[in-house]
Parts: C-alpha cells; sequence; structure tokens
C-alpha cells in the first residue's frame, strides 16, 4: 500500500488553525479522501495528559521542562498513531506539530531553534510534515479572536500580545526557510476563501 500524507497547520494561538482543520477534512472526506484529524500536543491517551499538565495556567513549568513535555507528547503519538495510519496510507492532518516547538520554545521561551531541532529530531525518529500550511495573523487580532470565544485562557494564551508577536515573526522567518514544505495563508480572509487556498496548496499531494 503506498504511504500517507501528513500534512500539518501552524499558527499562533487565534489564528484559526482548528477551525480550518475541521473544514478541510469535511471538503476531503466528501471527496472519498480516507482523511484523519489529530492534535497537538495530544491525540492518544499519554499525549492528551501532557496537554492538560502543559497547558493549566496553574502549573509552574521552565521552558527546557516545557519543550522535553511537548516532544514527549509528540514521541508518544507518533509511535502509537501516525506511524501506523501513515503506514496503511491515511491521509492525516495535525493541528499543530514540530514547528510549534521550533517557534514557541526554540524562539518565543529563548532555547535556540537548534536545540529545539535537535529534541525533536529524537522524538520524531525524523518524520517530517509532507506539507505545512501556516496561518499568518496580526497578533492583535488573534488576541480578540481568542477573547471572543469567551474560554478560561489556558498558559499559552495568558501570554502578552508582544510575545505572540516574536511567535508571528519566527513563524514567518521558519517559512522562508522552507518555502516547499511551508505555505503561508492570509487567516485574516474569509473562512471560505481561506478553505479554498488551504486546498490549491495541498491539491498535489491529494489521493
Amino acid at each position: 500500500m503506498a504511504p500517507g500524507t501528513l500534512i500539518t497547520l501552524e499558527g499562533i494561538d487565534g489564528a484559526g488553525k482548528s477551525t480550518l482543520a475541521r473544514a478541510i477534512r469535511a471538503s476531503l472526506v466528501d471527496r472519498g479522501v480516507n482523511v484523519e484529524l489529530l492534535r497537538e500536543p495530544g491525540g492518544v491517551g499519554t499525549a492528551e495528559a501532557i496537554r492538560e499538565l502543559v497547558h493549566d495556567p496553574a502549573r509552574t513549568i521552565g521552558a527546557r521542562a516545557e519543550a522535553l513535555l511537548f516532544a514527549a507528547a509528540r514521541a508518544q503519538l507518533i509511535e502509537e498513531l501516525i506511524k501506523p495510519r501513515l503506514a496503511a496510507g491515511a491521509f492525516l492532518l495535525v493541528d499543530r506539530f514540530v514547528d510549534s516547538s521550533l517557534v514557541y520554545q526554540g524562539s518565543g521561551r529563548g532555547l535556540g531553534l537548534s536545540a529545539v531541532a535537535e529534541i525533536n529530531r529524537f522524538a520524531t525518529d525524523g518524520l517530517v510534515a509532507d506539507r505545512t500550511l501556516l496561518l499568518d495573523l496580526d497578533p492583535e487580532l488573534a488576541r480578540a479572536r481568542s477573547g471572543a470565544r469567551g474560554e478560561m485562557s489556558d498558559r499559552f494564551e495568558q501570554e502578552s500580545v508582544t510575545f505572540f508577536a516574536g511567535i508571528a515573526s519566527a513563524y514567518r522567518k521558519l517559512a522562508e526557510t522552507e518555502p516547499t514544505r511551508v505555505r503561508v495563508l492570509d487567516a485574516s480572509q474569509p473562512p471560505e476563501r481561506m478553505l479554498a487556498d488551504a486546498l490549491a496548496e495541498i491539491a498535489d499531494l491529494l489521493p
């Protein structure tokens, strides 16, 4: 059986990744594609437990511990679910992947991209996304969107707009270094336009 396809979605909190991921999945299902939607950290029991830990605003977690926890959750998801699904030929959409660690912990927490990349090379056993959709959005607008949900802010959502401006900048620099894999989408567009652009960027990978 032909190997599967791994598509990841990236962007700052409030950019609309989860909404777009669900829309892409629904569109592909309508086309008869065997597609599965996952999130990071999470997707399997152990990774979901780590998700609760790292997002808990009551927790104090150091930058190195945070990077290692995300890598551990990712390693478990890959071993338990992603690799078997890809081997079976599935089309996977993953809400966040290694790039999130590179920009949030490597850049945002000041650990350095090379150090975080090395941790994740081990965690992923070298697995790389076939295509990454980066949702680019002004941090102020992203903050407004997050606030409009009316939910309690997690550890990351409580960070300052300045922090997220740095994250957005780090994402753009990452996209510039890997233009073949990382495709930038204007996340300020209406949902239907976003979906159309996203589908166009992965059209060559569809079965």
